[in-house]
């Protein structure tokens, strides 16, 4: 089983927004579709990575301001003493640097919708000015006296519980209430695994042939199997890294497992005539000669010298176990063959044989 093109009828605009067909995401189109017919402020919830502002797009695009603009924020990216400004506008002078007027997103977005992310990050003082905004639909410039009426559709999201904020008097209630009278659930990409040969085929739309990478059964297992804690960002980096390291190939559950974890100090495979259960005498004096290492009171541990030490001495041992044959070294340390020539060649490991 690989990863290929689907045939069949043409994706709808709002399925080349929100990929897949599990329950999970039948479910969340189905709730777009629901939520786009209204004019409601939407607070979409979700751990990071899983989509959000490709939800609160597809809202927009469903909904009757789809011909308007959508302006999306991160609250979080924004320093504190400038997200007013950001969201409101201010008039010249009217702080230091404010050297001309300007025109906050409230009112760039006027007739359209405004996507404020990582609402969970905005300052107190700003979320009681934020619901006076959506209670009146009007904003005031810095700087300014002037009402002005703006026409928004606000949709906001955040990856942090919101009622821990609430309870430890960092987030408002009311402005939970009125940001969430639509609240929507963005699923984590662990809660959907049957879309990933979906979202595969997505990310490698646009790329050259000779860059996409086909998926064998093991393959697609261990990634179905993966936890996914960047969830479907998590996912688009994995694809774009396969493509780079591996374009036009078949990967296979071993490529796969590599991939999931390009940090990771590889680990030497038992092999079969060594059950780990009989240890032999000279492996009790290597153990007894080469103690596990722990810090000392006090002291430092320089972690990269002790993981290029762990890595040499693994290094070599995959050597002596393969007789010194390249290939089947590299495969005892699930590693491919140029990689660990390469490895070989920075610590300047003698090449015995290819």
């Amino acid at each position: 089983m690989t990863v290929g093109q689907n045939k069949g009828a043409a994706p709808s605009a709002l399925e080349t927004l929100i990929i897949g067909h599990s329950p999970a995401v039948e479910r969340l189109r189905e709730m777009i579709r629901r939520v786009a017919r209204s004019n409601a402020s939407v607070l979409l919830c979700g751990p990071s990575g899983s989509g959000k502002e490709l939800v609160a797009r597809a809202i927009h695009d469903e909904g009757v301001r789809a011909d308007n603009a959508f302006t999306a924020i991160n609250c979080g990216a924004i320093p504190s003493d400038l997200i007013e400004s950001e969201l409101f506008g201010h008039e010249k002078g009217s702080f230091t640097g404010a050297h001309a007027r300007r025109i906050g997103h409230f009112e760039a977005s006027d007739g359209g919708t405004l996507f404020l992310d990582e609402i969970g990050d905005m300052r107190f003082d700003m979320q009681v000015k934020l619901l006076r905004v959506l209670e009146d639909r009007t904003i005031v410039r810095v700087g300014s006296s002037e009402v002005r009426p703006v026409d928004i559709r606000l949709i906001s999201a955040t990856h942090q519980d919101l009622g821990d904020a609430i309870a430890d008097g960092k987030f408002r209630e009311d402005l939970f209430f009125r940001l969430g009278v639509v609240v929507i659930q963005v699923p984590a990409l662990a809660a959907r695994v049957e879309d990933i040969p979906a979202l595969i085929r997505h990310f490698q739309r646009k790329m050259p042939a000779d860059a996409k990478c086909r998926y064998d059964e093991g393959a697609l297992a261990v990634l179905m199997q993966h936890q996914w804690p960047g969830n479907v960002r998590e996912l688009r980096n994995f694809v774009e890294r396969a493509s780079v390291l591996h374009g036009g190939e078949t990967l296979s559950a071993e490529d796969v497992t590599i991939l999931l974890n390009p940090t990771a100090v590889p680990v030497l495979r038992p092999v079969a005539s060594h059950s780990p259960a009989m240890v032999s005498a000279d492996d009790e004096d290597h153990l007894a000669a080469h103690p596990a290492k722990m810090p000392a009171p006090g002291r430092p541990i320089d972690l990269k010298r002790e993981i290029e030490t762990i890595e040499l001495e693994q290094i070599h041992n995959a050597l002596d176990l393969a007789d010194g044959i390249i290939s089947e070294a590299a495969r005892l340390l699930t590693l491919k063959r140029t990689t660990l020539i390469e490895k070989m060649r920075k610590y300047g490991v003698q090449q015995q044989a290819a």
